[in-house]
C-alpha cells in the first residue's frame, strides 16, 4: 500500500519507520521545510537516538505531494494542529483513502476528537466525508517501536473491515494490534490518561510516594470510565490496551512527557519552564480544558482532572490539591 504518515515527530517517525519495514511505500510529511531536510539528510531523527531509519522513505513537506495516490493517510501531528492541517490536506484527499488518526487529544471548543476534526474539514472541504475513520491508540512510546520491541496497539473503527486492514498493515513480530469498534472511547482513553499521567508525575516530584502515584492511576481510570460511561462508550475499552493499558505507560515510563511534566512541576517548576526542558509537546497540558468541560456537560465527577488543572492553569498548591483528594467524603470502590 501507498501510506502517507502526516506529521514527522517522534510518533510519526516511528509509524514511518515501522510501515517501511512491512514494506509498504511511505511517504513522511512534515510541514516544516526544515525538520524534512534534517531527517532526509541525516537518516535519523534527533529525539529518536540511536535509530537509524530504513531506507525507502520519501520525504516532503509539500502536502498535496505527500497525499497523492496514499491508500491510507495517517494524522501524526500534535493534536492542537490537527484541525490546521487536516484543513490543509482535506482539498487533496481521496475519498478511497482509509484515514487513521494516531493523534491523542480532545479539541477545546468544539469537544471533537481528532477523527471527528478531520471528517469534519473534509466536510467542509467536499461537501460530505466519504472516507472510512479510524483511531489508532495504545501503550506506544515511539522511543520503543522505533527500535523493534514488543508492543500491542489498538485499531479503532465502526467498521470492522476497516480495522482489520489496519491490523494487516501494521503488524509485524514486534507490533501486534488488536481491533475494537468504540471508536470514541478509544479516542476519550487517549486524550485523558495524559492528564492523569501528569497527576502522577506532580506526585513523584513532591514525594509523595508509590502508593500515592498507585492511587491516582487507578482512581483516574475510574474518572476517565465514569466520563466515557455518561458518553456511551464501551466500559471494555476503559480497561484495555487504549485505556489501563495506555495509563500505566504514561503514568509510569521515564518516555512520557506528561509524567515528566507533572514530576518538574511538582519540583517548583512553571509549565513554561518544564516545556522549555522536555522540548516537545505535552498533550495532557491542552487536553485540560476539553476535560473539564466535558464533565460538566455530562454531570460526571473528576476530581482528579480538576485538580489537574487548577495546579496547572491557577498554580495551586499540590499539597492542597492532595489534601482536597483525600478528603473527600467516602465512597464505595464498586460504584463508578
Amino acid at each position: 500500500m501507498k501510506i502517507c504518515v502526516l506529521g514527522a515527530g517522534t510518533w510519526g517517525t516511528a509509524l514511518a519507520s515501522l510501515l517501511a519495514k512491512n514494506q509498504h511505500e511511505v511517504v513522511l510529511w512534515s510541514k516544516i521545510p526544515e525538520e524534512i531536510k534534517g531527517i532526509k539528510e541525516s537518516g535519523t531523527h534527533r529525539n529518536l537516538p540511536g535509530v537509524i531509519l530504513p531506507t525507502g522513505i520519501e520525504y516532503t513537506s509539500d502536502i498535496e505531494r505527500a497525499i497523492h495516490g496514499a491508500d491510507m493517510i495517517l494524522f501524526v501531528t500534535p493534536s492542537e494542529f490537527i484541525r490546521s492541517t487536516a484543513r490543509e490536506a482535506a482539498r487533496y484527499i481521496s475519498p478511497r483513502s482509509v484515514i487513521v488518526s494516531a493523534a491523542k487529544g480532545i479539541e477545546s471548543g468544539t469537544l471533537m476528537t481528532m477523527t471527528e476534526i478531520i471528517a469534519d474539514e473534509i466536510k467542509r472541504a467536499d461537501g460530505e466525508c466519504k472516507n472510512p475513520l479510524a483511531a489508532l491508540s495504545g501503550p506506544t512510546h515511539a522511543e520503543e517501536v522505533a527500535i523493534g520491541l514488543p508492543t500491542s496497539i489498538v485499531a479503532a473503527c465502526e467498521d470492522e473491515k476497516i480495522s482489520s486492514l489496519i491490523a494487516d498493515v501494521f503488524k509485524n513480530s514486534c507490533m501486534r494490534v488488536y481491533m475494537n469498534t468504540d471508536v470514541n472511547g478509544v479516542e476519550l482513553c487517549g486524550a485523558l490518561k495524559n492528564i492523569i499521567a501528569i497527576a502522577a508525575g506532580i506526585c513523584r516530584g513532591v514525594d509523595f510516594g508509590d502508593n500515592a502515584v498507585a492511587m491516582l492511576i487507578t482512581r483516574g481510570m475510574a474518572e476517565i470510565t465514569r466520563l466515557g460511561l455518561a458518553m456511551g462508550c464501551k466500559k471494555e475499552t476503559f480497561w484495555g490496551l487504549a485505556g489501563i493499558g495506555d495509563l500505566i505507560v504514561t503514568a509510569t515510563s521515564s518516555h512520557s512527557r506528561n509524567n515528566r511534566c507533572g514530576e518538574l512541576i511538582g519540583r517548583g517548576k512553571s509549565y513554561a519552564e518544564a516545556l522549555s526542558e522536555i522540548g516537545m509537546v505535552v498533550e495532557g497540558y491542552h487536553a485540560l480544558g476539553a476535560a473539564v468541560e466535558l464533565s460538566k456537560r455530562y454531570s460526571v465527577e473528576m476530581p482528579i482532572t480538576e485538580g489537574v488543572y487548577e495546579v496547572m492553569h491557577n498554580s495551586a498548591s499540590p499539597y492542597a490539591i492532595i489534601r482536597s483528594l483525600m478528603t473527600r467524603e467516602i465512597k464505595n470502590e464498586l460504584k463508578l
